[in-house]
Parts: structure tokens; sequence; C-alpha cells
């Protein structure tokens, strides 16, 4: 039973130093700081449960996303839950078409990152009112009631409500066993923690053998910076892994088309799934030239993480741009938009690989994952969703990984409450942490 009017809603700024350690760099990002909007929303229901929701920066510009949260505060502030949730199409469009906010999105960058940040606690608090996992909450609702979750403007050229109520149908078969394997086996993961670009040789090779000894099958590594470089860690990790593991390469928009064409030709004897983000992420048709110029020599392109929005990936998908899509669960509008991206890629039989790492997305996208494979993929082939081992430990519900693989969550919520502790000390910039390091550099 949905209940209560929000009443509060919070957001602070949290960072993770995690540049220190050279955590996160790649081609294009050397100096990361694992960082959030972090968003609480209150209501005035008897339960006291709290909606948390998050996205995820990189440190400097979370104020900015701070901001925007604030400005769309209103949007949010004194509504029923029920109202919400029982028009959720409705209210996720006043959100993302605010008369004047839009002027800075639509539906892109720091509007859109603050949209995804409050809609992730609206969800959360949903399936904690329902005493439900996230994941559990989508797989259990009925389909009519789904779709009515999610805007189909812009992309009823590829997708109608019709054909999206069809593809969820036809997932109803075969749903209980494929929801009995998740719980049993869990969600097939990857691994990118061995191989960021700014690690040198000694420790990627430590991390490389301890993720070998943990059951690790698939890795990627970041390419992108030099050539020669790329070659020479591509064999160190190829050598270490073994010829039958897969691995992937991560380029993160370094390149030019032509660029990213003629590199990946150096880089194909390493065997790699796939090239991911080879160049801009807004450049359709360059991605398209990629995939169509690199199918030859086997290797698939793969994006999405920093895709703005549903229509994006509509152009990627009809473009035949990308082999394997990778969906945010904070870059997107929240579960609402993610949905309708899990439906095209459906229609169109490509493999969705969620992007995950950072702050916080492991918790968000294994929910989305679990519900692709139990209610619309019904598929594993090809399919696996990123693993990055850092700060999980700040998290009230970390993700469980057994056997190199996702375990369904069991709590409540979208797993996106953080430690109160955790927060306090990484809040930017009067957290203990951050004092400290501020006074540091100062001196």
């Amino acid at each position: 039973m949905v209940r209560g009017r929000i009443c509060s809603l919070s957001v602070r700024d949290v960072r993770f130093p995690t540049s220190l350690g050279g955590h996160g760099s790649d081609a294009m990002h050397t100096d990361p700081d694992y960082s959030a909007a972090y968003v609480v929303l209150e209501t005035d229901a008897e339960d006291g449960l709290k909606g948390y929701g998050i996205t995820f920066t990189l440190g400097k510009g979370t104020e900015v996303v701070v901001c925007a949260v604030n400005a769309l505060a209103h949007h949010v502030l004194n509504k029923d839950l029920s109202d919400i949730v029982g028009d959720f199409r409705g209210f996720y469009r006043q959100l993302t078409s605010d008369g004047q906010l839009r002027w800075i999105g639509p539906e892109k960058g720091v509007v859109h990152l603050a949209t995804a940040a409050i809609l992730n606690a609206v969800w959360d608090l949903w399936a904690k009112q329902e005493r439900k996992p996230l994941w559990k909450l989508l797989v259990d609702m009925d389909p009519r009631t789904l779709l009515s979750c999610i805007d189909f403007r812009y992309i009823t050229d590829v997708l109608t409500e019709e054909e999206a109520y069809e593809i969820l149908q036809k997932g109803q078969v075969g749903k209980k066993e494929r929801e009995g394997q998740m719980l049993m086996h869990g969600y097939p993961a990857y691994t990118t923690s061995c191989a960021w670009l700014g690690y040198s040789d000694d420790t990627l090779k430590q991390l490389c053998t301890e993720a070998l000894k943990a059951g690790w099958t698939r890795f990627k590594v970041k390419v992108g910076a030099d050539l020669q470089d790329d070659v020479r860690r591509c064999r160190l990790i190829r050598n270490m892994i073994g010829p039958e593991k897969t691995l992937m390469m991560d380029a993160n928009q370094r390149w030019d088309v032509p660029e990213a064409v003629k590199w990946m030709s150096k880089l194909a004897e390493f065997k790699p799934l796939w090239i991911e983000e080879p160049t801009s992420p807004d450049d359709i048709l360059g991605h398209a030239t990629i995939s169509k110029a690199l199918a030859p020599l086997g290797i698939g392109v793969a994006t999405g993480e920093q895709c703005h929005n549903r229509v994006i990936f509509k152009q990627l998908l009809q473009a035949k741009a990308l082999q394997f899509l990778q969906i945010d669960s904070c870059r997107l509008g929240s579960v609402n938009e993610n949905l309708s991206v899990l439906l095209m890629a459906k229609k169109f039989e490509i493999p969705v690989c969620p992007h995950a790492g950072g702050v916080g997305l492991c918790e968000l996208v294994q929910h989305l994952i679990i519900f692709d494979f139990i209610s619309i993929s019904a598929s594993l082939q090809n399919r696996m969703c990123e693993y990055v081992d850092h700060l999980h430990e700040h998290f009230r519900y970390p993700v469980i990984i057994k056997k190199a693989s996702y375990m369904p969550p069991k709590d409540a919520g979208y797993s996106t409450e953080m430690k109160e502790e955790s927060v306090k000390k990484h809040q930017y910039p009067d957290g203990e942490v951050w004092k400290k390091l501020l006074a540091a550099q100062e001196n």
C-alpha cells in the first residue's frame, strides 16, 4: 500500500578521494574523485521510511547537480507518493518538462542527472513501502502498470506502447523459472577493477592474479592514451588470463572515428569482445562507421554510459551503431527511462551489458539487469554486468558477488542507502576527510 505525502527533500554533495590511488582512471578521466549527489526523501507516513537516491559524478561539478536537484525539488514536495506512482508517466514528464529548467537540458546533462537522483529516491521509497527489493517490485508488476511508468514520447517510431506490452506478455512465459535461476546462480558479471589506466604493471598483475583466483572469467582493460602502452598492457593481461577468458577494451571517448578503427586494428590480436566508447558518445553515425569497420575483425562496439537519454539509444539501435548496449542507472531518467531502453534493446535483439562502478552504480543497476533477464530479455547470451570493487563498504545494502555473479538483493528498496557515518565523513567540503585533505593542500 503506497502512502504518505513527501514533506522533505534534502541533497548532499558526497565525494570520495579515489584519485589519490588512481582508481577509476582512464584515457579521458585521469583523476576522478568518485562522488554522488545524494538525495533523501521523507514522508509524513507513520512507517518512517525514507527514499534514498543518487546520481554519480567525478568530483568537481557535484555542487552543480546539487543546485539542479534543489531547483527541481518543488515538483516533488507536498506530493502524495500514491499520486506520483499512480501517474508516474505524468510525473516523469512534469520533472523533465519544467518550462524553464528544460532549457538547460532538455533531458540531458546536469538537469537530467538531478532528475535521476530524485526519481531513484522515489523508486527506493516505493519499493520499501511494498516491502520488496526493486527488481522484485518490477518483476511482480502488472505489465500495464509497468508501462504506465514510461514516457514513450519521441520513441514511438521504434517502439509503441502496444509493442512494449507484447514484449512483456511474451516475457511472462518461463518467468518463475528465470527468477529461480537468478536466486540460485545470480547474474553474470565482469570486472574492471584490475586494469585502470593509472595502475602500475605490478598492481595490474597482482589484481589480475587475485581476480582469477576468485573465479573471474571476464576482464576489461582501459585503453586509448598511448598505442604502444596499450599493446604492452593488453599483451600482459591477455597472457595472464589466457586465451579462453573474455577480454573487453574501453577507450572512454578518446578517439576520432578513423583513429578508433586504426587503433583497434592494432589491438585486434588480443581478441577483444568489444571496444567501449571508442569516440564521442553523441556521434551515432561515427559509432555506426566504427561498428561496420570492426565487424570483420570480430570486435563489437559497446556504448551507453554517457548516453543522454532514450532518444540517443533509439538512434544508436536504428543505425546499427552498437552490438552491446550499456545502460546506466544514474545517467538516464532513473528506472522509468531505463525501462524504455531495455524494451527497445529487446526489440532490436541487442544484448544489454550495464555500466557500473562509481558510487553505488553496481548497487542500483543490478536490480535493472536482473529484472531484464526475468521479464524482458530471457537470455544470458553475450550478456554480463560490469562490476568494480570500490566503495561498497559505504552502503547499507552492498552488492553480493558470488562466483563472479551478482546475487539478487533481498532487502526492500533500490539498495541506494548509504551509511550516515560515511556520508558525514565524505561530505564536501565540510566532512572530516575533506577538511584534512584541503588543509594539507593549502600547506
